[in-house]
């Protein structure tokens, strides 16, 4: 899921040679290597939905089980990010590498850059496309690849052939955007001897975005699953009220183990099975039990089940680096605005619907709302809670106007629950792809870089 988009980030990889010759010699060693990440701004209606598929979040646990000498790629990498709403990964990509920019989203499974044409004759910005006929190592899937094949269970996307018989992708996102071109093969190259294996992509030449995708769900296609990461972290840290043109906040981002994992909380994520197919379902999602929401002292009288997915699939709770804000259902969202009116009503901006999906919203000081309203928690099982403090349950959507980071879901066309990344500052994220589970750390993540 890929929404709010305003980025720049720096990620690096992998050591795939060093790793592979590891393994062989029956070794494991970690590896560590850092770059510098950054973060910009995208739209202003945010929630992602791409990256549904009908590939079970099992995935990893049955190929190992059907190949018990697979083992998972030890990476140790931290990374430093700047955030502002999303956050932008540049990657180098290609032999010799080009620097393209991606937003970090933990809510779809395609990778893609933009790929274009262009003279060679200048070294190109770091926002330039990417020109596969400087790369070496770039190749286009034929339409004879498996992947290519629409029965492929665990890989939806709409794929054809095109009049040079090479597979053609599109891809749509639930805030409007898109991308289409074709499905590659690259490697990300950093230098001779530190390569990434070639993972398929796409190569959008038809796209409404300026930047691509680093997907990073449970699908067999995402970066995490390609790498064969155990598992990754970020840290996103809390917005600048007042920030200066260009600056942005410091957070820190982990491909693999994170020392501070130590006081992590988990909560186990929910598990669907290959066969399951319901329609408003995304099974590569992280998926998790979320509980109810609180608001100051007052827990809102919402079934659990609202948070979980019914027989079609409505209902599912994600955790998404993808978008800024969070998005309820009507059941849930109805409840929340019902708190807040009784709180603040006279002081809602009326008429005023933020990005067409949040309609909670105010002009004037930021401050004086959050102290009346409180904190808000978000409830997971084991007493594990997402919280977002009185200081920061508003966002600054410009014109003076603050809106509560919380949208109607539907408004998207999406049936789910979705915690952005708003609701995640000040908060490490752990994904453990083994071990099926999301941790939660609480931290000052701008002293963490």
């Amino acid at each position: 899921m890929a929404l709010q988009k305003k980025m720049h980030l720096f990620l690096f990889l992998s050591l795939f040679l060093s790793l592979c010759a590891a393994e062989k010699n029956g070794t494991s060693r970690p590896l560590s290597l850092s770059f510098p990440l950054t973060t910009v701004s995208l739209n202003t209606s945010s929630a992602s939905a791409g990256g549904s598929g009908t590939f079970g979040a099992s995935f990893l646990a049955n190929r190992r089980a059907q190949n018990p000498r697979l083992r998972m790629a030890s990476y140790n990498y931290k990374l430093l990010f700047k955030y502002s709403m999303a956050l932008i990964v540049s990657l180098p990509i290609g032999t010799p590498p080009q620097t393209q920019q991606m937003v970090l989203d933990t809510g779809s499974q395609l990778s893609w850059i933009q790929c274009h044409k262009k003279a060679p004759k200048v070294a190109p910005p770091p926002t330039a496309s990417f020109d596969p006929s400087l790369s070496s190592t770039f190749s286009v899937l034929p339409c004879s690849h498996p992947v290519c094949k629409p029965r492929i269970p665990d890989f939806t996307l709409p794929t054809s052939c095109d009049q040079n018989r090479l597979c053609h992708y599109s891809y749509f996102y639930a805030d409007g955007t898109y991308a289409e071109g074709n499905l590659v093969r690259e490697k990300f190259t950093f230098s001779r001897s530190v390569t990434t294996p070639p993972f398929i992509l796409g190569c959008a030449k038809d796209t409404s975005e300026s930047q691509g995708i680093l997907g990073m769900n449970l699908g067999r296609l995402s970066f995490a699953s390609q790498a064969k990461i155990n598992k990754f972290s970020y840290c996103v840290p809390t917005r600048f009220l007042q920030p200066k043109p260009g600056s942005f906040p410091t957070g820190s981002f982990y491909l693999g183990n994170n020392p501070n994992s130590r006081w992590f909380k988990y909560v186990n994520m929910l598990a669907f099975r290959q066969s399951q197919r319901m329609p408003n379902l995304d099974p590569l999602a992280f998926t998790l039990p979320m509980q109810g929401i609180r608001i100051g002292a007052k827990k809102l009288s919402i079934p659990a089940t609202v948070f979980r997915p019914d027989s079609s699939g409505s209902g599912q709770t994600m955790i998404d680096s993808g978008s800024e804000f969070t998005f309820l259902v009507d059941e849930a969202y109805d409840k929340v605005r019902e708190e807040i009116v009784r709180l603040v009503g006279p002081r809602i901006k009326k008429g005023y619907v933020y990005g067409g999906v949040a309609d909670m919203c105010f002009q004037g000081d930021p401050m004086v709302i959050g102290r009346l309203v409180g904190d808000m928690a978000f409830e997971f099982e084991n007493g594990v809670e997402i919280v977002a403090p009185k200081e920061r349950i508003l966002a600054d959507v410009g014109g003076g106007v603050h809106c509560l980071a919380i949208g109607r879901s539907n408004m998207l066309g999406a049936a789910s629950n979705i915690i952005g990344n708003f609701h995640q500052q000040n908060l490490w994220v752990e994904f453990d792809l083994v071990g099926r589970r999301v941790g939660f750390g609480k931290a000052d993540c701008s002293k963490l870089a």
